[in-house]
């Protein structure tokens, strides 16, 4: 009977806690939970910015964010009289455009929104284009707006490269966590942009809708980044490059083309067979990386040449012996790629025709008693450190140093034709471009500038690395030994008669699992035109198959099919292109072409040329035409209800606005349009397709 008087007792007390607890929550502590629910309610979230683009050295687009739209609505704001007169008409609409539910089901979904006061649905987790989110907001109830209307056109951005893959390891990519590679990557701070922040409130389901506010911070775009990338150079080596990953079935390939005095890269490419396919794809930079870092093989032989040059130990014409092709070093044989050997050759003749016996016996012979002194002509030409490559993750080269633990008998003469000792490509072609450039050696780089509009942010130029690696008596036997093995030597079948390439190949065997195997690492580095030096390139093959997989045979052909098409599409370097082009320019006004494009642009580059012009018109886009010495403008209207006139115009405007008029785009080529499918001023049909052509 106690205990149960004891539990009422309780019960008592409990029951008359709970009003005073009520009251101190309300009035003591209301401030409080109040302001704790604001806090859970809405919060301040961020407002992505809009990314910045990625410009090759014409300007083409390499990378651009494209807007588009997830349709969201507050099916509350609308007043009766408007809601009643359109919910059928875009309920019809939306089932029309989605595809996925009646106009019923569309109906339903929102009046029941409406009637429970849902202040936000999403309508369809499809995102829409731009082009289409211009079309929804001129549809019944969403014509009146946010406000009026209360639809919610959310933005969602999302990359888009009008090239596709070209480049696509270079241009890179950026995931979720700000990790990735290539200028999206190394880059990410400038083209990012500053994100702004904006009020929403927290719905029911977890979702969160925009409240418009007075201290929102608008999101501040990021800035663009400006390469020293040419499509054209670029299209042709990645082709070139596969076509012979394919025909020899190999591991991987890179290519890179440089500018001899600037040290402007002008391609970059990097192939890499898929696992369980016959395909290839640009999955890494090894050009670049870390695992691009490898022994270079006979190529290294120019730096063996250029420290016994240097230091006067040898001259071109001297003989060497080289036997029946091998060589006892301590307690291992080095041993030349042609059966027999090359008996008693000159210097000359060794570099040419690569001989391994000849090079490695002039280099131990000569510097064998001080190897620390052939090893300061790697950090003299500046070989011995990453360069700081405006792209994440430069691989580091790898020397061994003279009393280390790993230094033995063998490592100099091993070292001096390519062995024990791990280089990029990058590095190599460096080497290769400073002799090309009577010494210079300069830094190479890929971007040229960090913008904003048409205002320069940061600007990026040439740097040296070394102002001269040798002497001018050396360098000059370099370039002679460099242009005799195409002449003479194990590249002769890529000797041109219309230009000279000097270059070297190399040819390194493979390592696997410790020990050397009859997989090679193949490539050939130089120039061309060797009399005129304009454009430095190596290219690498690793692991092909077949018969003959040699540096001359396998990567060699590759450099001279990418530097022919150079050849013939560079103005300067072509002759007969150059007197086509001086002729055509003698039977025409003194006024440069002017294409097509924005006035106001076209405008102010023709201002700051100092060319006359007629004034701007109203018209947004204008083509030009030059009369006597003043540039005309015809007006380009792209306002009206029908297919625009885009010829002339570079792609990135043509597809602005044909996309804009709700027409879908296909082209083929690179440059400005040339032709379209659909003649200017057509009616416009609603999703039609139309094919340009540019050239």
């Amino acid at each position: 009977m106690l205990r149960v008087r004891i539990v009422f007792i309780l019960i008592a007390l409990a029951t008359a806690a709970i009003p005073m607890r009520i009251a101190t929550i309300q009035f003591e502590q209301g401030d409080k939970w109040r302001a704790k629910a604001e806090t859970i309610n809405f919060q301040y979230r961020e407002v992505p910015a809009t990314r910045g683009n990625i410009y090759a050295g014409d300007g083409s687009l390499l990378a651009t964010s494209l807007p588009f739209y997830r349709v969201a609505m507050d099916p509350t704001m609308a007043k009766a009289e408007r809601y009643n007169a359109g919910i059928d008409s875009l309920a019809r609409l939306l089932s029309g455009y989605y595809k996925d539910k009646s106009a019923g089901v569309y109906k339903r979904l929102i009046t029941d929104a409406r009637r429970d006061n849902k202040r936000y649905i999403v309508l369809n987790r499809k995102q829409v284009g731009y082009q289409d989110m211009q079309k929804m907001s001129q549809w019944p109830i969403f014509r009146d707006g946010r406000l009026g209307g209360g639809v919610l056109f959310e933005k969602v951005e999302k990359r888009y490269r009008p090239f596709s893959s070209l480049a696509s390891r270079t241009v890179g990519f950026l995931n979720e966590n700000e990790y990735g590679a290539g200028i999206e990557y190394s880059f990410n701070e400038y083209l990012k942009g500053q994100d702004g922040k904006a009020l929403f409130q927290r719905l029911a389901g977890g979702v969160w809708k925009p409240v418009f506010d007075a201290e929102d911070v608008k999101p501040e775009d990021g800035y663009d980044i400006l390469t020293t990338l040419d499509v054209n150079i670029q299209d042709v080596a990645e082709k070139a490059l596969l076509r012979q990953l394919m025909n020899r079935d190999a591991a991987f390939g890179s290519v890179i083309v440089m500018e001899v005095k600037t040290g402007e890269i002008k391609a970059i490419t990097n192939l890499q067979k898929n696992k369980g396919s016959n395909t290839y794809g640009e999955n890494y930079n090894f050009a670049i990386g870390d695992q691009g870092n490898t022994e270079p093989g006979s190529t290294f032989k120019l730096l063996s040449m250029l420290a016994l040059l240097e230091e006067n130990k040898v001259s071109l014409e001297e003989k060497i012996e080289t036997g029946t092709g091998s060589h006892r070093f301590y307690n291992q044989t080095m041993r030349d790629a042609k059966n027999g050997g090359f008996g008693t050759i000159t210097v000359r003749e060794a570099f040419e025709k690569s001989s391994n016996v000849a090079i490695s016996k002039l280099v131990d012979a000569h510097f064998g008693s001080s190897p620390s002194k052939f090893m300061a002509y790697i950090e003299k030409v500046g070989l011995d450190q990453p360069f700081g490559f405006q792209l994440a993750g430069e691989g580091k080269p790898f020397f061994k140093k003279p009393g280390a633990k790993d230094w033995y008998g063998t490592s100099l003469p091993w070292i001096s034709i390519g062995y024990e000792s791990k280089m990029n490509p990058i590095h190599t072609l460096a080497l290769y471009n400073a002799v090309a450039n009577d010494g210079v050696m300069v830094k190479p780089y890929i971007v040229r500038a960090i913008a904003k509009g048409n205002t320069i942010e940061q600007q990026f130029g040439t740097e040296y690395i070394r102002k001269q690696i040798a002497s001018e008596k050396t360098i000059k036997n370099l370039q002679e030994l460099l242009q005799g093995v195409v002449d003479n030597g194990t590249a002769k079948n890529i000797a041109n008669a219309d230009y000279k390439i000097a270059g070297k190949t190399g040819t390194a065997q493979k390592i696997v699992n410790g020990r050397y195997t009859q997989k090679y690492y193949t490539s050939f580095a130089g120039y061309f035109p060797a009399d005129r030096p304009k454009y430095s390139m190596i290219v690498v093959i690793d692991s092909p198959t077949g018969f003959a997989a040699y540096g001359g045979d396998v990567s060699a052909p590759v450099f001279k099919e990418i530097a022919d098409r150079i050849y013939a599409l560079d103005m300067e370097l072509n002759p007969s292109s150059q007197e086509k082009i001086l002729r055509a320019e003698a039977s025409q006004s003194i006024l440069p072409e002017v294409k097509a494009g924005r006035a106001e642009e076209i405008y102010q580059i023709l201002d700051q040329l100092g060319l006359k012009s007629s004034p701007v018109q109203s018209e947004e886009w204008v083509k030009t035409v030059a009369q006597n010495d003043q540039v005309k403008w015809k007006p380009n209207d792209t306002d009206q209800a029908t297919v625009p006139d885009v010829s002339g115009l570079p792609l990135r405007d043509a597809l602005f606005i044909l996309e804009n008029k709700g027409i879908n785009v296909n082209y083929s080529g690179k440059g400005l349009v040339r032709s379209q499918s659909i003649d200017p001023g057509t009616k416009l049909t609603p999703n039609s397709t139309i094919n340009l052509v540019l050239g």
